[in-house]
């Protein structure tokens, strides 16, 4: 049986050529991704200041635009289907955005790294209801500086950035004690 690098050594020039080719280009994105990833993990989440302004497409055949929020509280919750804090997290969610919705609050759920599919049975199986769209090559979740996921950011009525919460809610009180204080702002 003859081995791989037999049948490589033996293949024409130009064959041989493409194979190099290509493997350069491997080894060149493979460095590129870890250069990326050592890059973002000294670059800590955007906390405070201007709301980095974001605009995605929502399943729903919308869009939503964070800049055309102003005057409202909205609380941006970056999730995907796979992740399972954001399961832990979904149901009480809805329940918080159904509390405020009348009141001058907006929930955008941004799905990172996810397939539509999985995240429409994701959307259906906790009966989510406020907007959720993909986060299409992860321009909004670069924006924010995210770490992981689930991630939430809250943004005032005058669009500015008043602190996230990494991670799962631990309970629905830290969730609507923020929001309670953005209105009263």
């Amino acid at each position: 049986m003859e081995s791989v690098v037999t049948k490589l050594t033996q293949a024409p020039p130009r064959r041989l050529k493409l194979i190099q080719v290509i493997a350069f280009v491997i080894v060149l994105g493979v460095i590129a991704l870890f250069a990326v990833g050592i890059r973002m993990r000294g670059i800590k989440p955007v906390e405070s200041g201007l709301a980095p302004q974001f605009t995605i497409p929502t399943f729903s055949h919308g869009t939503f635009s964070l800049a055309e929020q102003r005057g409202q509280v909205v609380v941006v919750n970056f999730w995907a289907s796979w992740c399972i804090p954001c399961r832990q997290e979904a149901a009480m969610l809805e329940r918080v955005y159904k509390k405020y919705k009348d009141r001058g609050v907006v929930f955008i759920g941004v799905d990172y790294v996810d397939t539509d599919t999985k995240a429409l049975e994701f959307i259906d199986e906790f009966k989510i209801t406020y907007p959720n769209g993909p986060d299409i090559g992860t321009e909004a979740a670069q924006k924010f500086h995210i770490k992981g996921i689930p991630e939430t950011y809250f943004v005032g009525k005058d669009g500015m950035l008043y602190g996230n919460y990494i991670g799962p809610f631990g309970s629905e009180l830290t969730l609507t004690s923020k929001i309670e204080e953005l209105l009263n702002k």
